[in-house]
């Protein structure tokens, strides 16, 4: 599709939001996670980190009557990046579709559980454990230093005007 759009002259929509999407990336790779915060440095650990920051984005994008295009255009940009990712480490065409559904089902789940603990109607120690850890609890000090700097990275989202979070000016020195 992206080919016709280009020969016909039409540009794919969903670049608009490349920048914001390099910097959830960005953010989720950031070394702290990692070091500090203790999430785990394997395919599945980035994917939670990823899939958190991520999360975040599209709650603050859901808080703003403009920006609901945004959000879809946001979430189809992920869905296409992690079919390449899978492709990438050598997944097959015929499991490809299956893995991406996978992987759009535990966003779906996430996004519902953060939203939840980011609003104060859940704790979110549990929903961080549960999902960025996968159920195993990590030391206190890596759970407290990955509970206080992804709640400041929601709060910092939160404060940002929406045009600049659309442009993907989110980072923020934290970690």
């Amino acid at each position: 599709m992206s080919f016709l759009n280009e020969l016909l002259g039409r540009k794919n929509p969903n670049l608009a939001m490349q920048p914001l999407y390099d910097a959830v990336i960005a953010e989720g790779r950031r070394l702290g996670w990692y070091e500090q915060g203790a999430v785990p440095d394997t395919l599945d650990g980035r994917f939670d980190m990823i899939a958190a920051i991520l999360c975040v984005v599209l709650i603050r994008l859901e808080q703003a009557d403009d920006a609901k295009q945004e959000n879809v255009w946001l979430t189809e940009l992920f869905v296409k990046d992690m079919d390449a990712q899978l492709r990438q480490i050598g997944i097959g065409d015929m499991i490809v579709g299956k893995r991406v559904g996978e992987m759009m089902s535990a966003l779906g789940g996430r996004l519902g559980a953060y939203r939840d603990a980011l609003t104060g109607s859940a704790n979110i120690a549990d929903a961080l454990t549960r999902n960025l850890y996968r159920g195993e609890t990590p030391t206190p000090e890596a759970l407290d230093f990955t509970t206080k700097e992804f709640t400041h990275f929601y709060n910092h989202i939160a404060e940002t005007a929406i045009d600049q979070v659309i442009a993907g000016n989110i980072a923020k020195a934290i970690i």
